[in-house]
Order: structure tokens, then C-alpha cells, then sequence
């Protein structure tokens, strides 16, 4: 069910201008940066390109409530964070934008409902500036969003983890999900040497020091062996 803060939200997002009347554009900065991930989520997406977004790092701080429900997540090794993005003011991420109809608009906010929404400007990688504002899924706190995105209070919500025992989404003790940051690292390998790189080096985990590049030289490549379930073969596929 929309809430009323997401429908606030919805309705903020549905007045910013689009590219194309009655559509509005989406960066995708981790398994988005795949156009086969990101039509398993928006089979209808339009204009996929390719783009850069100056003054932001990515970062592996989200607990992902997909990966306990796809079971791919490790708890004993607490490798269970997903990606969020946030401002850092001499960061660049390559990132991928597309247009999605604005009817998707309540949809793509239920299913994002765990971050904050940021209208960003990103640029082409030639450097020329986008025109109009794009939505990125931004990093949030637990305070904020069960204070503006989740009324139904924290007992509620941490159903969905059942057994689990996560009671904090947004950690900083956190290691990336295996099968996830596989995917990320193929996605972003398949759009060239430059994307490649800029994952490597301006991704960081979620202690804000450690790079993706960094974390491999300190735990081995074993997790680009890691193959996704039956249920993300597509998704999370590469």
C-alpha cells in the first residue's frame, strides 16, 4: 500500500519535467547499470544511455530485504548491503539513465521505498549537461525514513526479514551482498573500460575508506564466481 509520505513523494516526482512529455528519467548506478536488469524491473523504459554524475560516491550501505528473500544473502559473514548513492563533493560515478513513463512513478517508489529521491543533473560523457533533472536513489538514515517514509512504524516493517533479526536498514558495518556486487561489477565491465574503472574505484563499502578495488585485493576475486539463483538469473545476471 502507498503511504501518504510516498504518494507526497509521488506526486513531487510526477511534476518535474521529462525529457519526453509524460515521462521522467531514472539513474541506475548499481544492477541498473545492466539494461537487461533494468528491463526486468521497467520492461517498457525508454532512451537507456549512458551518463556521468559529478559529486557523488556509490556506497554498500543498504540492507537489501530482496537478498534475504532470494537467499543470497550471508548473514554470518554479514555480507548483506546493497547500494545507495550519496554527495561527496569530489566524486564522479559513471551511471546509466532512462525514461520511464510517469504512470510508473507509485510503483517505482513502493519498490524503493527504503531510499531518499534526489532530482540530479547528470552530464553526458562528453560533458554536456542534462537539461532536466533525473531521479536518483539517494542514501537515507533509519531515522528519516520511518520518521517521513514509513508511518507503520519499525515493528511492522521488519517482518518482511522474519527470522532474520535485521532491525537497522542503513549500516555502516555492513559488506556487500556476493551475488549483487558480482552483477554490478559485469554491469558496469559491459559498458566499457571507463565504467569499468569508475565502479572499481568510486564505489566504496560501507566504512566510506575501503574501494570495490581495494576490497578485492584484500578478499580475493572468488566473488566474481558467485552465480545468481534461478529466481535473479536475469536480474542479477551481469
Amino acid at each position: 500500500m502507498v503511504v501518504y509520505s510516498d504518494l507526497d513523494q509521488a506526486l513531487a516526482l510526477a511534476s518535474l519535467p521529462g525529457d519526453v512529455d509524460g515521462y521522467i528519467s531514472i539513474c541506475g548506478y548499481g544492477s541498473l547499470l545492466s539494461e537487461k536488469s533494468a528491463r526486468s524491473t521497467f520492461p517498457n523504459l525508454t532512451n537507456f544511455r549512458t551518463a556521468r554524475l559529478n559529486g557523488f560516491r556509490r556506497l554498500f550501505s543498504i540492507v537489501g530485504a530482496i537478498f534475504f528473500t532470494h537467499g543470497i544473502a550471508n548473514l554470518k559473514t554479514h555480507e548483506i548491503a546493497g547500494l545507495s548513492a550519496e554527495p561527496c563533493e569530489d566524486e564522479t560515478i559513471i551511471i546509466t539513465v532512462f525514461d520511464i513513463n510517469k504512470t510508473e512513478i507509485p510503483a517505482f517508489i513502493q519498490r524503493e521505498r527504503g531510499y531518499s529521491f534526489l532530482p540530479v543533473f547528470p552530464e553526458s560523457l562528453d560533458g554536456k549537461p542534462y537539461t532536466n533533472p533525473a531521479v536518483l536513489c539517494g542514501s537515507y538514515t533509519d531515522e528519516e525514513f520511518f520518521k517521513y517514509r514509513c508511518p507503520e512504524g519499525k515493528e511492522t516493517y521488519f517482518r518482511q526479514y522474519g527470522e532474520y533479526k535485521i532491525h537497522k536498514i542503513w549500516r555502516d558495518d555492513a559488506l556487500p551482498c556476493r551475488v549483487y556486487l558480482r552483477h554490478c561489477v559485469l554491469a558496469a565491465k559491459s559498458l566499457g573500460d571507463e565504467a569499468y574503472n569508475n565502479f572499481l574505484d568510486h564505489t566504496f563499502i560501507a566504512d566510506r575508506k575501503t574501494t570495490i578495488r581495494q576490497y578485492f585485493e584484500k578478499t580475493g576475486t572468488s566473488i566474481m564466481e558467485e552465480e545468481p539463483p534461478e529466481s535473479l538469473k536475469t536480474r542479477y545476471g551481469g
